[in-house]
C-alpha cells in the first residue's frame, strides 16, 4: 500500500504515544514526535518506506498550523499585558539570540549557523505551556497572562523569520532579494486586508447559506492552503500566507466556527509534521553527544530562564511573576521544528545542529513541567508562606457569603446568572474561556477567570461560605475532581450538577451531588409537549406523560433527600387524579380559615395536596393548616369533585375562582 500503509503506522503510532505522554502528564505532541522515532530508520523494527514523502505532507501541518495561529490571533488577548508582550518579547528574542549566537560561536559553528542556534533557541512552547499551566490550576493568574501574552508574540515572529532566516545563505544576493521580499509581503499584507476583510466574509456567507457543512470545511481549508499556494507562487513563504489568511478570517463572523472545523484537519496534519521531526531523529546521536547536549541544555535553558526573569522585572512585574515566567518559558518551542526543517531543507544548517538542537528541544520540553513545578517551593525560599497570586476577576462584590456560584459560563451557565439575578440571589460565575469570561464580564455578571477544577480558583469564588455550586461542564471527569475539592473544603454545600448520559446520573450520585440535571431529556420533554399541544392532545395527559418519564430519569436520586421524595410522591398522585391549581384571593371563603374549618373534602370531594406559600412548597397540609391570601392551592379529585371546589371556592361577590390545570 506503500504511502497509505505509512499513514496509518504514524495514526496508530500516534495514538498510543500520545496515550502514554498525557497519561505521564506530558504533551500530547511528544508522544508523536517519539511515534516518529519508533518508525523512523534510526531505532530498527517497523520503518515507513515513504519518509520523504510523509515530509511533503508535513508541509500542509506547517500551514495549517499556521493557518489556525492566525484565526485564534487576537490583539484583545494582549491588551492586559501589552507592553511586556508587544516590547518585552522582541527585547527576550533578541537577547536569546545573542545568547545562541555566542554558544554557538564558543562551541565552533560558523556565524550563520551561530545565528540560526540563536533564532531557534529564542522561542518558547505554547502548547507545552498551556498544558502546564493546566495541570498546576496556574491559568488565570497574572504570571500565565504575560507568559501567554508574550507566547503569542513569539509565535507571530516565526513568520518574519521564515522569510529572513534562508535569505542569509548568501548576504549579498540575498539582502537586496530580502528586502524584495519584504516589500511584497507588506503588498500582499496590505491587499488582504483591504481586500480579505471584504470578499472572504462575503464568500463564506455565501457558502454557510447552502447549508452544507462538508463545503464549509472544504471553503475553509481552500482559503488558507490556497492562500499560502499563491504567496508561494509569488515568492514568499507558503505558511506565511496560510497566517495571512487565518488573520484576515478571523475578524469575520465566522472565525470561531471555521477555527473549530479546521482543528481536527490541523491536528491530522500537525500528527503527521511532529512524527516526520521524530524521523530525523536518532537516540545514538544522544548517546554519542550525552555532554555535548547536556552542556548545551543547561546553558542555553538557565540563560533563557534569565533572560525572561529579567525582561519581567524590567517591565515591573514583581513578586512571583518573574519567577514563574522564568522557569515556565525557559524551553524550545515547537515552531523550533518548523525554522530547523526550513534551514534543513534549505542547506542553512548542517545536519550535526539540527540533530543537537531539536534533542535539546525535545528534552527541555519533558523538564517543563517538572522545573515550572518548583515555582512555589523556590519562592517559599523568599516568603515564609507561599500565597497564590489573585486570579483576575470582575464585578466581585465585597464579603461573599451565602452565594452561588456557578461553574461555567456558556449559555446555560450565564442564563442561570440572569436569572438569579432577577430573584436578587448574589452568584458568582467562575469561567476558563477568556471569551465567555469578557462575555459575563460586559453583562455585568461576578466573574472569576479560571479553571474551575483547581482548588486556588473555587477559593477565589469563596467557596468556604458559599451556599450553593451549580456545576454546568459536561465533562464527568471534571465534574468528579470539582465535587470532591468541593466536598473536601465544604461538605455541606448543595450541589447541582449537569449530566450528560441516563447512566451518569447514578455516579453524580455517587459522587455526592444532591441534584443533577439531563439538559437534553429537558430540551426533548419540552419539544415532545410543543409537538403534543398542536397534534391536539390533552394538556393534562401530556404533563402526566412527562412527569411520569422525568420521574423514571431522576429516580436514581430519590433518596438523597426528604424533599425530593415528597416531590416523588406528589408527581405520583398526579398521575392518578387529575391536579388543578387556585390562587387563593382575599375575598375567597377559604382565606384566614383553616382546612378543616373549610370542610374541603367533606363538602366538594376534592383534597388539597400542596400549598406554595412565598415560593415554599407545602406539600400535603394537615386539617390544622391556615390559608392565606396569595396562596397558590394544589387540589385533586375527579372532573365532578374538582368543579364543586372551584364553584365551592367563589368569591364574596360571587365570581368563581379561576382553576388552572
Amino acid at each position: 500500500m506503500g504511502l497509505a500503509t505509512d499513514i496509518i503506522l504514524i495514526i496508530v503510532f500516534a495514538f498510543f504515544c500520545g496515550l502514554a505522554a498525557q497519561r505521564v502528564g506530558q504533551p500530547i505532541i511528544l508522544g508523536y514526535i517519539l511515534s516518529g522515532v519508533l518508525l523512523g530508520p534510526y531505532t530498527g523494527g517497523l520503518t515507513v518506506s515513504g519518509a520523504h514523502e510523509i515530509e511533503l505532507l508535513a508541509e500542509i501541518g506547517i500551514a495549517l498550523l499556521l493557518f489556525a495561529l492566525g484565526l485564534e490571533f487576537s490583539f484583545k488577548d494582549l491588551k492586559p499585558v501589552k507592553w511586556v508582550a508587544l516590547i518585552g518579547t522582541p527585547v527576550q528574542m533578541l537577547l536569546t539570540m545573542a545568547l545562541g549566537f555566542a554558544i554557538g560561536h564558543f562551541m565552533g559553528f560558523d556565524w550563520k549557523s551561530s545565528l540560526w542556534l540563536g533564532a531557534l533557541a529564542s522561542f518558547s512552547s505554547t502548547m507545552v505551556i498551556l498544558k502546564t499551566l493546566m495541570n498546576q490550576g496556574w491559568l488565570g493568574t497574572l504570571s500565565s497572562k504575560v507568559m501567554i501574552g508574550m507566547l503569542i508574540v513569539q509565535d507571530l515572529a516565526v513568520v518574519p523569520m521564515m522569510i529572513v532566516l534562508p535569505e542569509l545563505n548568501d548576504p549579498v544576493v540575498g539582502l537586496p532579494k530580502l528586502g524584495f521580499a519584504l516589500v511584497k509581503a507588506a503588498l500582499f499584507l496590505a491587499s488582504m486586508i483591504l481586500l480579505g476583510t471584504r470578499l472572504l466574509p462575503w464568500l463564506m456567507a455565501r457558502i454557510a447559506q447552502l447549508g452544507s457543512r462538508e463545503l464549509f470545511l472544504l471553503a475553509i481549508a481552500a482559503i488558507g492552503l490556497g492562500v499560502g499556494y499563491v504567496t508561494y507562487l509569488a515568492g514568499l513563504s507558503f505558511a506565511f500566507g496560510a497566517f495571512v489568511a487565518g488573520m484576515v478570517l478571523s475578524e469575520s463572523d465566522f472565525g470561531h466556527q471555521a477555527l473549530s472545523d479546521i482543528i481536527p484537519l490541523r491536528d491530522i496534519f500537525g500528527l503527521l509534521f511532529f512524527s516526520s521531526v521524530g524521523m530525523l531523529f536518532n537516540p545514538m546521536y544522544l548517546v554519542e553527544h550525552l555532554g555535548r547536549v547536556l552542556w548545551l541544555l543547561t546553558v542555553l535553558c538557565v540563560g533563557k530562564g534569565l533572560i525572561f526573569a529579567v525582561v519581567a522585572k524590567i517591565f515591573r512585574y514583581r513578586n512571583v511573576v518573574p519567577l514563574a515566567v522564568g522557569l515556565g518559558l525557559f524551553q524550545i518551542g515547537e515552531f523550533a521544528f518548523v525554522l530547523a526543517r526550513l534551514g534543513l531543507s534549505t542547506g542553512s544548517i548542517p545536519r550535526e545542529i539540527y540533530s543537537m538542537i531539536m534533542t535539546v528541544t525535545i528534552i527541555s520540553m519533558v523538564l517543563t513541567p517538572i522545573i515550572s513545578g518548583q515555582t512555589a517551593r523556590l519562592y517559599a525560599l523568599r516568603k515564609r508562606w507561599f500565597s497564590h497570586e489573585e486570579l483576575e476577576s470582575s464585578n466581585m462584590p465585597q464579603g461573599l457569603s451565602g452565594h452561588v456560584i456557578i461553574l461555567g459560563a456558556g449559555r446555560v451557565g450565564l442564563e442561570i446568572a440572569q436569572i438569579l439575578r432577577r430573584f436578587d440571589l448574589t452568584h458568582v460565575v467562575v469561567e476558563l474561556d477568556h471569551r465567555r469570561f469578557e462575555q459575563a464580564k460586559k453583562a455585568g455578571i461576578p466573574a472569576v477567570y479560571g479553571d474551575a477544577s483547581q482548588e486556588i480558583v473555587l477559593e477565589a469564588a469563596g467557596l468556604a461560605r458559599a451556599a450553593q455550586l451549580i456545576v454546568t461542564v459536561p465533562d464527568l471527569v471534571t465534574i468528579r475532581t470539582i465535587i470532591q475539592h468541593v466536598r473536601h473544603d465544604n461538605p455541606d454545600l448543595d450541589i447541582i450538577a449537569r449530566s450528560t448520559t441516563r447512566d451518569h446520573l447514578h455516579d453524580m450520585k455517587e459522587l455526592g451531588a444532591d441534584e443533577a440535571v439531563l439538559p437534553e431529556l429537558e430540551a426533548s420533554l419540552e419539544m415532545s409537549r410543543q409537538s403534543l399541544l398542536r397534534l391536539g392532545k390533552s394538556p393534562v395527559e401530556i404533563l402526566r406523560h412527562t412527569d411520569r418519564i422525568r420521574q423514571e430519569f431522576y429516580s436514581v436520586l430519590s433518596d438523597s433527600s426528604n424533599e425530593y421524595r415528597e416531590l416523588i410522591q406528589f408527581r405520583g398522585a398526579e398521575q392518578q387524579f387529575d391536579l388543578q391549581w387556585i390562587k387563593v384571593p382575599a375575598s375567597s371563603p377559604l382565606a384566614g380559615k383553616t382546612i378543616g374549618e373549610s370542610n374541603v373534602r367533606k363538602a366538594t370531594g376534592a383534597s388539597i395536596v400542596g400549598v406554595v406559600r412565598d415560593g415554599q412548597l407545602k406539600t400535603n397540609p394537615d386539617a390544622t393548616y391556615t390559608l392565606e391570601p396569595g396562596d397558590l392551592v394544589a387540589f385533586i379529585g375527579n372532573d365532578q369533585d374538582r368543579s364543586r371546589f372551584c364553584t365551592f371556592s367563589r368569591t364574596e361577590s360571587g365570581a368563581t375562582i379561576d382553576c388552572v390545570a
